[in-house]
């Protein structure tokens, strides 16, 4: 099985609960009053309408963005994955060690759903510095769960680093170099907005989307992109990409957001993408949280990665 990799915010109802967590070695979410998300039998939809019915949420687009936070928490995290949670400047690393429960007696104080965990690095925080940037822009996100699976060698790297002062194996740095390189040549080689779409597009197909899309321009209505895409088989998404060529400063705006939002609205997308090869400021990242959509924000040096990690043959000419 594949090893996966998640990031996670331990502070259910806005309240820290980090130092629980790693006292009691188990991962903590909210949404405790949700009663019956452990049943294996839901499905996503029904999954969605407790947290929507117990919540009182307007809009599905609101339980939706909650839903998906306790999905992954639930239905995705396996024993064996890796969990990084942020904590101000630094950050902790936990193995997930078995499966999430139910615990009543802690839904007053909105913890009752846990995973039991081990905490690596005999349980001291490590600098956020000590990450490479992909995932120190991952844990930028706001939303209280998002997946890192594309990260997990980053992480593992980052804990050897911390726990024995291991220095990078020649692999290691030598991909470092390529991200380093694919970037800056991204970023300064012969690009162009058009081009800029095209490796997006290849980027796509190299990780399994299919029926991926450029629109062309008199035809664009917030969306640069669309694509089709199944995760594990069962779930099928369309996907509406607003690409972005961008220098790295000043960061992108929430406008861009915007605009992606129109363009899955018009496309009728599940799905979006906003990609730059420039950076993403974190009131993006916050305003992403607020729109209720499922939205994913991928910087300049994480759509490197992408690239040197997808195996990409084809780049634009």
């Amino acid at each position: 099985m594949t090893e996966k990799a998640f990031v996670l915010r331990i502070s259910p109802s806005q309240r820290d609960r980090v130092p629980e967590a790693l006292e009691s070695n188990e991962l903590i979410i909210g949404w405790s009053e949700a009663v019956g998300l452990l049943d294996t039998n839901l499905t996503w939809k029904d999954f969605r309408q407790i947290i929507h019915d117990t919540y009182h949420y307007e809009t599905y687009r609101e339980s939706g963005l909650a839903a998906g936070n306790m999905w992954r928490f639930i239905r995705e995290m396996k024993s064996g994955d890796l969990v990084v949670v942020p904590y101000g400047s630094k950050f902790y690393v936990a193995e997930v060690k078995g499966d999430p429960y139910h615990d009543i007696t802690k839904v007053k104080d909105d913890t009752a759903y846990r995973r039991p965990a081990k905490w690596l690095n005999d349980t001291k925080p490590i600098d956020r510095g000590n990450a490479r940037a992909a995932l120190q822009s991952r844990m930028k996100a706001q939303q209280t769960s998002v997946d890192a699976s594309d990260l997990v060698e980053e992480i593992k790297e980052v804990l050897n680093v911390a726990r024995e002062g291991v220095r990078r194996t020649f692999g290691q740095e030598l991909r470092q170099r390529l991200v380093e390189t694919t970037i800056d040549e991204i970023r300064r080689g012969v690009m162009n907005e058009r081009k800029f779409e095209e490796l997006v597009q290849n980027v796509l197909i190299s990780l399994g989307a299919s029926d991926v899309q450029i629109i062309p321009r008199q035809q664009d209505k917030g969306a640069d992109i669309t694509a089709n895409i199944s995760i594990a088989k069962t779930f099928k998404f369309k996907l509406a990409v607003q690409a972005k060529y961008w220098r790295p400063d000043p960061p992108i705006g929430i406008d861009v957001v915007d605009q992606l939002i129109e363009g899955m609205d018009a496309e009728g997308a599940d799905l979006g993408w906003v990609v730059t090869s420039g950076t993403i400021s974190e009131e993006v990242y916050e305003h992403v949280a607020k729109t209720g959509r499922r939205i994913e924000l991928i910087d300049g040096v994480h759509l490197a990665a992408l690239v040197v990690e997808s195996g990409l043959t084809e780049i634009p000419a």
